[in-house]
């Protein structure tokens, strides 16, 4: 049965790309909205399943108990410890995921058809019945301050946790979602409870169902599966003012190599000019070695292995940012570079060619990402919270090709702000920054 799933797995994994795909919105008989791809070539179901809010509903001095918790779903529910639990999982060849994040707590979830009752009955359990059991919660505690304990040493978690912090002050997206060795030593079973209490509730649920089964199948399923949840949850976080102005702040750590993050308020993912800011950012850093930052950074000057951007539209604060590494004697030269090639665009736009050249790239790769049930589903599901329409796997490849030279020019101008972009710096850099 085992070896049979892998075969099944990895040819769900090698579906041909695929954009086109026809997408059911699917109402439980209990008001559960889902969207639906069938795929009834292979006896197999991928489901993604949201909770919006995430590791940004951790109460106040809780600061890590939605990502502890999440972590401890799949570790023993109802009758079953944690060891019974997985191997019922497993012999039923069923898959489970679950993550936590700033703005939603994520679960993943992949069976066959012959075994889906079972599978999700046992998924069920884990969402509505997870045991928390002592031993289980001190072992999984261990993981996660080791965890804590290594990003103290990563340049890399440094600068982002520097960054967040002068970006977002007390808001929770200015703190790291795994906590602090302090405050997860300190969290109960019954801070984990609530935790859960506060995060996976009905009012907050989005799913997305790609594989063999129906639309009339799939409604009771979300009943059984989901209708045993709290109807509702903590209230959502307030939206965060982006902290940032221009500068730069260095943080000293003894490594030959320096980190750099920087950024400033970016835009959100529902602005009409959205397409022309993902435009240009392509142009600007978010193409790999076709990017202006690219092209000056690492290949002109050859002061890096690799430069990037990106927009950074979280669901209440918006930033575009980027990241470059350096040696401690090039870094300042990096970032002077950086800040050169931010301010011309801004000033002078992008260039027609740059333009047909990020479309062309834009909208090849983007069916690439339809490659199998699993990638699918958490595409859909990506789609529902981002409130996009249920054609946009459709229509995208239009909106980004509708962008003008001179809507990409204006948004350019307006979205990049070369004054107000702040570099945070982990390392020894020597030389002014």
């Amino acid at each position: 049965m085992i070896r049979f799933a892998l075969t099944l797995l990895a040819f769900a994994a090698a579906l041909p790309a695929r954009a086109e795909v026809n997408i059911q919105e699917v109402t439980s008989p209990g008001g559960i909205t889902a969207w639906l791809v069938e795929e009834p070539s292979i006896p197999f179901l991928s489901l993604e399943i949201r909770f919006s809010g995430g590791s940004s509903l951790d109460a106040e001095g809780k600061r890590g108990a939605t990502n502890l918790m999440t972590a401890l779903l799949e570790e023993g529910a109802g009758e079953l410890d944690a060891r019974a639990f997985s191997e019922t999982r497993d012999g039923l060849a069923a898959s489970f995921g679950f993550s936590a994040y700033d703005d939603a707590l994520s679960v993943s979830a992949r069976m066959l058809t012959e075994n889906r009752p079972e599978a999700i009955a046992l998924l069920e359990t884990a969402l509505t019945e997870p045991r928390f059991d002592g031993d289980a919660i001190e072992r999984v505690r261990a993981q996660v301050l080791s965890n804590i304990r290594s990003s103290e040493k990563d340049p890399d978690d440094i600068a982002g946790k520097t960054f967040d912090r002068l970006a977002f002050g007390d808001h929770p997206y200015g703190s790291d979602r795994s906590g602090t060795v302090e405050s997860v030593s300190a969290l109960t079973r019954d801070d984990l409870l609530a935790a859960k209490h506060r995060v996976m509730a009905r009012d907050r649920i989005y799913v997305a169902a790609v594989g063999d089964i129906t639309a009339e199948e799939l409604g009771p399923l979300l009943d059984d599966l989901l209708g045993g949840l709290p109807e509702t949850g903590a209230p959502m976080p307030d939206h965060v003012d982006v902290a940032l102005t221009g500068g730069t702040t260095v943080v000293d750590f003894p490594t030959p190599q320096s980190v750099a993050l920087f950024g400033h308020l970016g835009m959100k993912r529902d602005d009409p000019d959205f397409f022309a800011a993902y435009i240009v950012n392509t142009i600007l850093g978010g193409s790999n070695f076709e990017s202006r930052l690219m092209t000056e950074v690492r290949e002109n000057r050859g002061l890096t292995y690799g430069i990037y951007s990106y927009l950074v539209p979280k669901d209440y604060a918006e930033l575009v940012m980027g990241s470059v590494s350096s040696a401690n004697d090039r870094i300042a030269e990096a970032v002077e570079v950086t800040r050169q090639v931010w301010a011309d665009m801004a000033e002078n736009g992008v260039t027609a060619e740059e333009l047909a050249a990020a479309k062309t790239y834009l909208t090849g790769a983007y069916p690439l990402r339809f490659d199998g049930n699993g990638p699918i589903a958490d595409i859909l599901v990506g789609m529902q919270m981002q409130n996009l329409p249920i054609d946009y796997a459709a229509t995208r490849n239009d909106k980004v090709n509708a962008v003008t030279l001179e809507e990409a020019n204006r948004v350019a101008s307006e979205l990049l702000r070369p004054e107000s972009l702040h570099f945070v710096v982990v390392g020894q850099p020597e030389g002014a920054i």
